[in-house]
């Protein structure tokens, strides 16, 4: 089995003890462990110095100037999702050109963010909460929800909504005919903001794909739904939206960190400072497959 000199978490990366301590059995030089969020490259680069294993959460930055000036690095593993270079916070294919791995994990908080959107909606529709989405409660029953990228969580999400008897649409790169079957029905982009009252974005980080001219086409008495790392829509666009006080939009921490002060506190948002799925079995899915992608590195060694 192949060991590394030193293994680094350059963040905070959520991994809980018992991951941390396993990790060690694959370092020659123990474990070092960062708890914060490094503010600039240059203070990535020095707690990163001669290692050859590091494991970063998607808060963090690893560019390719961080990349070139840590010359002993061989495993970069992602404790989050890694879906392709340009959504990734890792340079991942200038590492990899430089022989260097880049792993990340899949499928570790998805339970938790379809309970949250479900949550939202149901308490938005009946004003639980204070706040209602139209004049009289409704059911999810016949609500016209479209679901923007049907990968894990957005498949998750159908499942959950199906029982309820909502409409389902949804949007994606590829056409899902397992989910089609289900009762799903695939629409373009433009044709599924006009025929949907409910819009949920499940896209990669820095995938934006709702413009001014979307958002006419959606028009008002509407509802966004964003856990994505990111925003999926233009920030003026949805601000000219949003200041229609018959739209709602409903977010995690993460959906909407982009957002302005002003714009989270408007009445017709809700913003939380949580993230979405993010709870006790989160943690451990998040740890386990993140120390098994090192292992399985290190037993291919």
């Amino acid at each position: 089995m192949m060991k590394f000199n030193k293994i680094v978490l350059v963040d905070h990366t959520k991994m809980n003890e018992e991951s941390i301590n396993k990790l060690k059995q694959y370092s020659e030089n123990g474990v070092e462990v960062y708890d914060d969020y490094p503010e600039d490259e240059q203070t990535i680069i020095d707690r990163i110095g001669d290692a050859e294993a590091i494991i970063v959460s998607w808060h963090t930055q690893i560019t390719e100037k961080v990349i070139e000036s840590c010359s002993g690095l061989k495993y970069i593993g992602m404790a989050c999702s890694l879906y392709d270079d340009e959504s990734a916070n890792v340079a991942v294919n200038f590492a990899r050109d430089r022989g260097i791995e880049v792993r990340g994990i899949r499928d570790y908080g998805d339970p938790g963010v379809a309970e949250f959107i479900i949550s939202e909606l149901i308490q938005l529709l009946n004003g639980y909460s204070g706040k209602q989405w139209k004049h009289m409660p409704r059911e999810l029953t016949d609500l016209k929800i479209g679901i923007v990228g049907l990968g894990t969580t957005g498949k998750l999400l159908a499942d959950c909504l199906k029982p309820f008897g909502a409409d389902l649409y949804y949007h994606s790169n590829t056409r899902k005919e397992d989910y089609e079957e289900k009762g799903l029905t695939y629409l373009e982009l433009p044709e599924l903001v006009e025929t949907c009252d409910v819009l949920s974005f499940h896209l990669p980080k820095n995938t934006q794909v709702m413009t001014s001219e979307y958002f006419q086409k959606f028009g008002d008495s509407k509802i966004i739904i964003n856990t994505s790392l990111g925003l999926p829509f233009e920030l003026d666009s949805f601000r000219n939206w949003i200041a229609q006080q018959s739209n709602f939009g409903i977010f995690d921490s993460d959906g909407g960190k982009e957002l302005s002060e002003e714009i989270q506190k408007q009445d017709n948002v809700i913003a939380h400072d949580k993230s979405a799925g993010w709870s006790s079995q989160t943690l451990v899915r998040l740890s386990d497959k993140t120390l098994q992608k090192l292992a399985d590195f290190c037993e291919e060694g």
